[in-house]
């Protein structure tokens, strides 16, 4: 049986784009899984849930990241706490209707993931590489010591027209260049996932302890456009 042309190179072209499109957010996280497995939801009746990856830090602290894990890659009925575990794949975004508004819910989407006996102290344990575009004016600041700090939303691409919505966190020199980024630039980020708690005023006496997870940035640059 013959193979049509056109559909093969119909085919090969889809692949490429997606491939391309892969390349432009790419995460990787070594660390101890830390909880239980909770049902997220289900497409074309895949299952996919969430667990919870403790992350060391260079510093004594640690990052707690969520992880969405296809059933179809290990058995999420099992209880992995206390394993370690390499995960390869994109950090992705997704809004989540609560409280009469949407929250930006993020999360690492797994493609590969590989159980480890032991993390190497010089291990790459967190990182991180997107392209994508500046979706919001940045937000540049000084904290009361005089540390610059600029916060960047960016949008990176994703097969079939979507897109995720990446919040990025720069210091120093790099926040001082993301100050000068406008609203459409295309622009390049190295860095590592962090976690960051905060406390979300609910009403005049209640607050909630909350998580943001954010892209701290360790290098960025613009990306020219091919013409």
């Amino acid at each position: 049986m013959g193979i049509h042309k056109g559909g093969f190179q119909k085919g090969r072209r889809e692949k490429n784009m997606t491939d391309k499109v892969i390349e432009n957010n790419q995460a990787a996280i070594m660390g101890e899984i830390v909880s239980d497995f909770t049902f997220s939801h289900e497409i074309f009746g895949e299952g996919f849930y969430m667990v919870d990856i403790s992350v060391d830090r260079l510093s004594d602290s640690t990052d707690i990241i969520p992880v969405m894990v296809s059933e179809r890659l290990l058995d999420v009925n099992e209880d992995y706490k206390g394993m370690k575990i390499s995960v390869t794949g994109q950090f992705r975004s997704y809004n989540r209707h609560e409280e009469r508004k949407n929250r930006l819910v993020l999360s690492v989407f797994a493609r590969e993931i590989e159980f480890v006996d032991e993390i190497a102290e010089s291990a790459k344990t967190n990182q991180i590489f997107l392209d994508g575009y500046i979706c919001k004016e940045p937000i540049y600041r000084k904290t009361p010591l005089g540390r610059e700090i600029a916060d960047l939303l960016l949008a990176v691409n994703r097969p079939y027209g979507k897109s995720d919505y990446i919040p990025c966190i720069c210091w120093g020199r790099n926040a001082r260049f993301a100050s000068t980024f406008e609203v459409g630039s295309r622009c390049a980020i190295w860095g590592r996932i962090q976690s960051r708690e905060y406390m979300k005023k609910l009403s005049e006496d209640q607050l909630e302890r909350r998580v943001a997870y954010e892209v701290s940035v360790s290098k960025l640059e613009m990306v020219e456009e091919d013409s």
